[in-house]
């Protein structure tokens, strides 16, 4: 795209907010509006909002329309993140109204998709881009008011009265203030504490909200305290049912900035903003005339990014960093005060991000589990790091959508909050049972006891809503308690039908194990079948965490190999021991200089940036690699925290390691 030819926009959502974007399109030296999507195209007076649109009845014929080059997204929040999706997906660029998404995770999502598919892709935060804006931003950093110590911004208003009907009172539209106006304090806190550190913007430390839920239970009003690593701390507050100043306000050492309505900037129409600078008994009032309209900026700086190939906001725009940051500060706002939108609970998320049914797909190779009767996806998934189910299920989905269908749960997990993440995704996404190879751990230190296993498969099964696992574990081993002892307990659990497939042991030596089976054999028991202990190109050479056990060793890989013994293996790419965090000259991790700093590991390590490099591929690919080809059966956990970092890991699954290069690994 030339810089001569104009963005040609599209509005999904022609609300208030669209109609004074495209008023700032009007204005703008780099766009034209060409087309609105609505899905009510005989609503009288819809033209005159947005003259010289073509009307465009529903949002995906607009996808396909090829007079657009570039989507602004202005439904309400619930459908930011989808049609986001579903336009870059078409190929389009995207300005997505804030937020840009419910949460963190669903906006990694959207630009995971945006970087997959070479679009832009933004946040519109209008006030960012306003020459306002930059120059606060130069105030800070030139020192004018001394060291900036305290922040303290807000954006609320006051509905007067409670309107059931109104989006900000609805809840199953992700209503209130936090979400609707509380990123803008957050969002311009962010930016000056950053200033401060001469860094586009700064994450805080630590977040503490409070919060007054209505009867709907979206936020009336909202405060939150942010404190960041260079000791500024920051008040923010937002409200839909209380007036508020709206100034903000930048404390220093030696004085003190203020702004009021900062996010208005010099006006829609545009005019003058001031900036009041409070110093030495004294105040002084820059202003900031400015002609052109507000959303004017806010659609050149999304049109000069698309002409210049460019992907994101420059700053102080918000980048996709930036963004995302943003969005984890409201995410931990609002878990503070506990609101949590009926839209993200599994009753009302029956569908993925981009809005259509999960089905099963097929690009996950499969593989035949001694003792396991369905065919397995080569990898498994483990969950345990997610707050809640709208946050799992983009990558329990995204995996399912890719074939796998071994998902790896535990007793202790989040205090069972994975077990029931797990029963609420396979129930509402209506995926057959038994296409699921379900893995269930329990007996964990401190309660690794026999008569532990049935009373914590109940809560499990309850939790997982189903009936039985097809694989179970004890999470730990107890070797004051004899082996047979354990075996008897999870034998019961066979014959009762709550385990139908093969259990065994996590963490369990050799040794105990085949003194189990020695004892199974004898007594008419079933035998343990499997094992989870770590597995890795690198030798585990401290446990991770007490009463652990590696089984990457000669010794182990001797045994696997002559038993045959499915090992569902922990920590398989080392827990970032073949990423940038390791090296022979970085010792900031603690864990990783104690778990994996060895010259043998090193070597490997060597061997496998090298291998990495002649295939095009990243080192922690080629580890990844090096255990699935083992030639005993080894699957893998995989614990990935978004859709990006779950696609990397399944990337190296393509690579197929010959024997030969297998040794050479090992050195």
């Amino acid at each position: 795209m030339t810089s001569d030819n104009p963005i040609r926009w599209g509005i999904i959502g022609p609300g208030t907010i669209a109609r004074t974007f495209a008023d700032g399109v009007a204005h703008s030296r780099t766009g034209k509006l060409v087309a609105i999507a609505t899905r009510n195209p005989d609503k009288p007076g819809l033209a005159d909002g947005f003259p010289g649109a073509r009307i465009v009845k529903g949002y995906e014929a607009l996808l396909k329309d090829n007079e657009v080059d570039a989507i602004y997204i202005a439904t309400p929040h619930t459908g930011h993140a989808e049609w986001a999706i579903k336009a870059i997906r078409a190929g389009k660029h995207v300005l997505v109204e804030k937020p840009i998404a419910l949460s963190a995770y669903d906006a990694e999502a959207i630009y995971y998709e945006a970087k997959k598919a070479g679009v832009f892709a933004g946040e519109a935060f209008m006030y960012r881009v306003h020459p306002q804006t930059e120059k606060l931003v130069e105030l800070v950093k030139s020192g004018t008011i001394g060291e900036i110590r305290i922040i303290r911004s807000s954006f609320g208003f006051s509905m007067g009265s409670y309107k059931p009907e109104h989006r900000l009172f609805a809840n199953e539209t992700a209503g209130g203030g936090i979400l609707d106006v509380g990123g803008y304090p957050v969002s311009m806190a962010r930016l000056i504490a950053g200033a401060a550190a001469g860094k586009p913007f700064l994450d805080p430390e630590k977040v503490s909200g409070v919060a007054h839920l209505g009867q709907s239970g979206v936020d009336e009003w909202a405060s939150a305290v942010l404190k960041f690593p260079n000791e500024i701390i920051a008040e923010v507050s937002c409200s839909i049912m209380a007036q508020q100043d709206n100034v903000l306000r930048i404390i220093g050492s030696q004085g003190r900035i203020e702004v009021k309505d900062f996010w208005f900037a010099s006006g829609h129409k545009g005019g003058i903003g001031k900036i009041e600078i409070f110093k030495n008994g004294e105040q002084e009032t820059i202003e900031v005339k400015e002609d052109r309209w507000l959303y004017s900026f806010e659609a050149d700086a999304a049109g000069d990014a698309i002409r210049a190939g460019e992907k994101e906001f420059r700053s102080p725009g918000m980048n996709w960093a930036d963004s995302i940051n943003n969005l984890k500060v409201l995410d931990q706002w609002r878990a503070s005060v506990g609101l949590e939108y009926g839209v993200e609970k599994a009753a009302k998320r029956t569908l993925n991000i981009a809005g259509n049914a999960v089905r099963r797909g097929s690009s996950i190779p499969q593989r035949q589990v001694p003792g396991i009767s369905k065919p397995a996806s080569v990898v498994t998934l483990g969950f345990e790091f997610f707050p809640n189910f709208a946050a799992a299920s983009l990558t329990l989905d995204t995996f399912y959508e890719a074939g796998g269908n071994v998902f790896d749960t535990a007793f202790v997990y989040g205090g069972g909050k994975t077990e029931s993440i797990f029963g609420d995704w396979h129930t509402s996404r209506q995926v057959p049972r038994e296409e699921i190879v379900l893995i269930g751990k329990g007996a964990h230190s401190p309660l690794c006891y026999p008569d532990v296993i049935s009373k914590q498969l109940d809560q499990s099964l309850n939790r997982l809503k189903t009936d039985y696992v097809d694989i179970y574990f004890m999470h730990r081993d107890n070797i004051d308690v004899p082996v047979g002892e354990f075996v008897d307990a999870m034998d019961a659990e066979v014959k009762r039908g709550r385990i139908r497939g093969i259990f065994g042991g996590s963490n369990w030596t050799r040794e105990r194990f085949d003194e189990a089976t020695a004892y199974a054999k004898k007594n008419g028991k079933a035998a343990p079948a499997a094992l989870s202990n770590n597995f890795s190109l690198a030798e585990m050479l401290d446990p991770i965490w007490a009463g652990c056990v590696a089984a990457s060793d000669d010794g182990w890989k001797k045994w696997l190999n002559e038993k045959q013994i499915p090992n569902f293996a922990w920590s398989s790419q080392g827990r970032g021991f073949f990423t940038d965090r390791a090296g022979r000259d970085k010792r900031d991790d603690e864990e990783i200089v104690r778990c994996w700093y060895s010259d043998r590991n090193f070597e490997r390590r060597d061997r496998a940036i090298a291998l990495a490099k002649e295939l095009g591929r990243h080192p922690i690919h080629i580890a990844l690699a090096y255990v699935i080809a083992q030639p005993f059966p080894v699957i893998p956990l995989i614990g990935p925290r978004t859709i990006a970092e779950l696609e990397d890991s399944l990337s190296a699954l393509d690579i197929k390691l010959t024997p030969e290069q297998v040794k050479w690994l090992e050195a």
